[in-house]
């Protein structure tokens, strides 16, 4: 394993040259912010925690009263009375806590749950282009480890910071009061619990900071290898022993780090340990001299290691809370990583609303690249023994080199610009049939008609607004897209359906699966609408979920349709359904369609030729045909076959 023994340490060295958290006062002041709402809980959970301060002081001063006072003087009355108050004490305290517990978690828990809810609604409106670069698994990683890491923060370290700088000081003032000069000694230890903190303190912190790495490494991994699609393919492929051997890797970094945090911890507490043990004996064998000199009393003494206990405990805890808290505000950071994120693809304050359209669509001189900017992704993970680092996985366009430019190996369709100077109008109610060889464009330019990208340079217009003057709302209620890959939920028929529009009623889910042809299919099945279409709809055939796709945007009504590869899936007899389906549907609605069927293209208004981004020839059937140019040739391979068996 590359990670293993010296490797280990290699990466632990690489680690040194990182950022440390940047614990600045922005930072706690956002992280504060975050509390705000829960004040009154928070003032009543430092209430109980000065409460059970006040208590755990009273004990040693019982415990003086006992051998200073009711021994000596044999008072039974009082005795008694005192082992009733070490019995109350801890009960009255002991109900504080619980209550300073449930103040705790109920802000914890609130904080965490603003928090997570404030990240996935920005997830939800990140551009397209970031999931195309993001790693699935990272970012659960974000919304589960970093946000339980965050939650850590508020619930635990922050608190016990307080509870542990409100105890300290309380202890050192009672204990001055006992006796100032013991007081001295007890303190002279201080030094020694600074040193070690900041020791051990620093290399706890790194090795955390590695931990999360490692497990946003390893999550990533399960993600993109136990879904459904990853599985498949790891199987057709024979390659469960590699990816068995690249999880092993992953869970041995994961390992290795824990091991390597929890001996370092040990060592750190027993260190710290040794020195209360030493300062302890100090207090003592000073203190034993003091009463053999007769300076104050036994009880004093013994009141005052107790004090003394009470007072290493937290310190223990605030030498080592820089280090703690710093492990948890990393979380915090990873957190507002993404929430910093910026949208690409964002509607302005005084964006429009349309509630009809009439469909009108033009591109003005559109560019489009796939160019990456790094400000708007997550910042990279290692992956040591991986096939390729995150940056290659970035370039965005396959076939691109690290810097955008063709890669030399590449097939004809490779380029920087995915789109160029692409100008086409299309008036309400046509039908536009794009054409051309795969990877010309095809595909992306349909991706900027519901806004998914944003042109890099030129326009679109819808009904003559810009798309960016425009809700975004507006688009994805009036443009239906039936994309190349279909994705169903892991749920009913029914509930894939409804996505479309929630307030459908069953006669209108039954008529749009009618108008699809997969009405009588779904009856047909034991669960009819309330069968379960499996994960990813694995449950279905091909054409079987490119037809409840259709379904779902029938339902949906929209006055834009968008078909990529629409009926790339279904066999003959259905195509035949399906194409007298859309042929209904499509009437009165402008209609985009990447053809790839005869029946199709000879429907179309409108023909667009793409090659290498760029729109080389437009026109009718016919009109194409008489240019001899790439569609004659493109119709003569593509189309033969479907024009014989027509």
């Amino acid at each position: 394993m590359m990670m293993r023994g010296g490797g280990w340490f290699r990466y632990m060295h690489g680690l040194e040259a990182k950022s440390k958290p940047n614990v600045t006062r922005r930072l706690l002041l956002r992280v504060l912010q975050y509390a705000l709402p829960y004040r009154p809980q928070i003032a009543g959970m430092l209430a109980a925690i000065l409460l059970t301060t006040v208590l755990g002081l009273l004990n040693p001063l019982i415990f003086r009263q006992i051998i200073d006072v009711a021994l000596p003087e044999k008072d039974v009355g009082k005795l008694n009375l005192l082992a009733l108050g070490m019995i109350l004490i801890p009960l009255i305290s002991g109900g504080v806590r619980i209550f300073q517990r449930k103040l705790n978690v109920a802000i914890g828990e609130g904080v965490i749950y603003d928090l997570r809810v404030s990240l996935y609604h920005h997830l939800q409106r990140m551009s397209l282009r970031f999931f195309t670069n993001t790693k699935t698994g990272e970012l659960m990683s974000r919304l589960n480890n970093d946000v339980v890491g965050a939650q850590n923060a508020i619930s635990n370290t922050i608190v016990a910071l307080i509870t542990n700088v409100i105890t300290v000081v309380a202890t050192l003032a009672m204990m001055l009061y006992l006796e100032w000069r013991l007081t001295i000694v007890g303190v002279l230890v201080l030094p020694f619990f600074i040193l070690i903190a900041r020791r051990l303190g620093a290399r706890l912190q790194k090795i955390a900071r590695a931990q999360m790495e490692h497990n946003a490494q390893m999550n990533a991994m399960m993600n993109e290898t136990l879904n459904i699609s990853g599985a498949l393919l790891v199987k057709l492929f024979g390659r469960i022993d590699s990816e068995v051997k690249h999880f092993d890797q992953r869970a041995a970094d994961v390992r290795d780090a824990g091991i390597q945090r929890a001996v370092l911890g040990s060592q750190f507490f027993v260190l710290i340990g040794l020195v209360s043990v030493v300062g302890t004996a100090l207090v003592y064998w000073v203190g034993g001299l003091m009463v053999i000199e007769g300076a104050f009393t036994i009880g004093t003494i013994v009141a005052f290691v107790i004090y003394l206990t009470q007072l290493y405990t937290p310190l223990q805890a605030l030498t080592n809370a820089p280090v703690d808290f710093a492990q948890s505000i990393v979380s915090f950071e990873r957190v507002f990583e993404i929430i910093d994120l910026p949208l690409e693809i964002e509607e302005g304050p005084a964006a429009i609303h349309l509630e009809a359209i009439a469909g009108r669509l033009e591109f003005k001189e559109v560019d489009f690249r796939y160019q990456i900017d790094e400000s708007q992704l997550l910042s990279d993970v290692e992956r040591i023994g991986r096939f390729a680092s995150v940056a290659a996985t970035r370039s965005g366009n396959a076939g691109r080199s690290s810097n955008g430019k063709p890669a030399s190996a590449i097939g004809s369709q490779a380029r920087d610009l995915a789109l160029a100077n692409i100008s086409f109008r299309i008036e309400p109610g046509q039908l536009v049939a794009l054409v051309g060889p795969s990877g010309a464009g095809k595909t992306t330019l349909t991706y900027l008609i519901p806004r998914l990208y944003d042109p890099s340079a030129g326009r679109i217009t819808l009904d003559g607004y810009d798309l960016r003057d425009l809700t975004l709302r507006s688009m994805a209620e009036n443009i239906g897209m039936v994309t190349q890959e279909t994705y169903l939920f892991h749920d009913t028929i029914r509930t894939n359906l409804l996505y479309a529009k929630p307030e459908a009623s069953q006669a209108e889910i039954e008529a749009a699966a009618k108008v699809a042809h997969i009405h009588d299919f779904i009856m047909g099945l034991s669960e009819g609408y309330d069968a379960i279409v499996g994960e990813r709809g694995y449950r279905l055939s091909g054409g079987e979920k490119q037809r409840m796709a259709i379904a779902r945007v029938v339902l949906k009504d929209p006055r834009i349709l968008v078909l990529d590869e629409a009926t790339s899936h279904l066999d003959s007899q259905s195509e035949a359904l399906i194409q007298d389906a859309l042929s209904q549907i499509m009437k009165g609605r402008t209609s985009i369609v990447i053809a790839h069927r005869l029946s199709t293209i000879l429907a179309a208004d409108a023909i667009l030729v793409l090659d290498r981004g760029v729109i080389v020839e437009r026109g009718t059937h016919a009109e194409l045909l008489a240019l001899d140019g790439l569609y004659a040739k493109l119709y003569e391979t593509q189309f033969s076959k479907q024009r014989q068996l027509a």
